[in-house]
């Protein structure tokens, strides 16, 4: 209902569209995801990364509220919050994160004392990953050492096209940093850390659940040094201040560039999957000896049923998509119905991470896990558009006087060159003559002009990141994912002698 209030309707959408049709091929995946629910969550207390003031992944909402809902009897989580003290960070915590709708299943459970339950469970640390010890003070990293189990990093910045400086500081630099305090974790039992499917770039055929080789590029013939980007960024960063005091916005710009760029230059379609790339490759090397699990979901969408049907946190990548399409201010875009696009519910993700910390507990070994959906239930990007079409089309947006507003369907391009001819000579083409004009008539086109091209700019800008995308012909294989379901069924038989050993592991355990 508030989205409704917002004319945008792509939750629903999903709910109703997207995600059944995942599942209505195969029962078993969500069977599989709710005996990980019954069987797989006495835990007693987790560390959670977290900076805040990046894009938020809606899993690590969904983490916290669900360890807290059928886990209560948890010791502590610790939350890593960017804030500038102690204070800051709580406000954060119970703001941006429990004062969302997601908790109001367990806000309901406790009533009058959610609030005293909160605080007792949750302890939000002011630092940020992208700093040694993650910004601590010796005293908070003493009592970590001492007290953690586990640690989920999902920290990230997820911009496809971030400040490479910023991206490299907290997609690598921070695994590097997490590395290092889990070695001084005298108790640790697992390091889960969150990637994403699409590491593997613009790679085609069958994508395996397999590490990256330190160095490795997906370019063929070319060398990654982690250590020489950063160096890069530094040389680069240091230059434009010599050159210009003025330099916040000359840098801002030349390093968005910068990453785009570098991406390109391995092999990734963008800044973000080459940054968690290069973690990935920082924890293989720095975290041999600590018992590591990589997941790496594909695109999240909202949750499925648990601890309701379609949460989600704000609009981001298809989401975007979805709105704009029903908003009608997606005039065209690139479409190739063949393609299977991966779509996983949130929920699912945070029960695939919970059974895999349950299957890996102090286990040293690096696995990793594809969540994904397509291998099993592939879905067409030619469904997704005609669903979308026909919900918006059945559900349309009112105006202010309560009058229905026809969709129109979005003018489709399969190649990203026909679409780049259509942009230029539907739209660049007046442009410039707008822009000839108003030289002529003294600017008063100016600010129309202005408003013009920087929708022209931004559409096409959205186009090319999302190419790779909406034209990838990869398949994630889920071989890792399937062997824990059929781990996890095979305990299913024994699931209450299960309970009692994890539920007798509460008191003996710190976590």
């Amino acid at each position: 209902s508030k989205l409704q209030d917002d004319n945008s309707y792509f939750l629903v959408f999903g709910l109703r569209v997207v995600v059944p049709y995942i599942l209505e091929r195969r029962e078993y995946l969500w069977t599989y995801f709710k005996i990980l629910y019954r069987y797989y969550l006495s835990w007693v207390f987790l560390f959670i990364i977290r900076n805040c003031i990046y894009h938020a992944c809606l899993y690590i909402y969904v983490l916290v509220e669900k360890i807290l809902r059928v886990q209560p009897e948890v010791r502590k989580l610790y939350q890593l919050v960017r804030a500038p003290d102690a204070a800051a960070a709580e406000e954060r915590v119970l703001t941006e994160v429990v004062g969302k709708g997601l908790f109001d299943v367990l806000r309901k459970q406790h009533g009058a004392a959610f609030y005293s339950f909160i605080k007792k469970k949750i302890c939000p640390l002011a630092g940020d990953v992208m700093h040694e010890n993650f910004g601590l003070g010796s005293s908070e990293i003493l009592r970590l050492s001492h007290e953690v189990d586990i640690i989920v990093n999902g920290a990230a910045t997820t911009n496809f096209m971030d400040r490479y400086d910023v991206a490299l500081a907290t997609n690598t630099e921070g695994v590097m940093h997490l590395c290092h305090s889990a070695k001084q974790c005298d108790n640790l039992k697992m390091l889960l850390h969150v990637s994403t499917a699409y590491v593997a770039g613009e790679q085609a055929g069958l994508l395996l659940e397999k590490p990256f080789q330190i160095g490795e590029a997906l370019r063929q013939g070319y060398t990654l040094d982690v250590e020489a980007e950063v160096q890069l960024v530094d040389r680069i960063k240091s230059k434009l201040r010599i050159k210009s005091s003025i330099h916040n916005k000359l840098e801002k710009t030349t390093m968005k560039k910068l990453g785009l760029k570098r991406a390109m230059h391995f092999g990734w379609p963008n800044t973000y999957v080459l940054t968690k790339a290069m973690g990935e490759m920082l924890l293989r090397q720095l975290g041999g000896d600590l018992p590591v699990v990589i997941v790496r979901p594909s695109i999240i969408t909202s949750t499925f049923q648990d601890p309701m049907p379609g949460w989600i946190e704000e609009t981001r990548t298809i989401d975007a998509i979805f709105v704009a399409y029903n908003d009608q201010t997606l005039p065209c875009f690139i479409f190739d119905g063949s393609v299977i696009f991966d779509l996983i519910p949130g929920d699912m993700v945070i029960s695939a991470m919970m059974a895999a910390i349950n299957s890996h507990w102090n286990k040293q070994a690096q696995v990793i896990y594809h969540v994904t959906s397509a291998h099993q239930n592939p879905i067409q990007l030619s469904l997704i558009e005609e669903s979308m079409y026909k919900y918006f089309h059945t559900n349309p947006r009112t105006n202010k006087d309560g009058e229905s507003i026809k969709n129109k369907r979005v003018l489709m391009f399969k190649r990203f060159a026909y679409f780049q001819a259509y942009m230029a000579l539907r739209y660049k083409l007046p442009l410039e003559i707008m822009r000839a004009a108003n030289a002529l008539f003294g600017g008063i086109y100016t600010k129309n002009y202005n408003k013009l091209n920087r929708g022209y700019n931004i559409l096409m800008t959205v186009a090319k990141l999302y190419a790779p995308y909406d034209f990838f012909k990869g398949c994630f294989d889920d071989t890792n994912l399937r062997k824990l379901w059929k781990a996890t069924a095979m305990d299913q038989n024994d699931a209450s002698k299960l309970i009692l050993i994890l539920t007798a592991s509460t008191g003996a355990h710190t976590w």
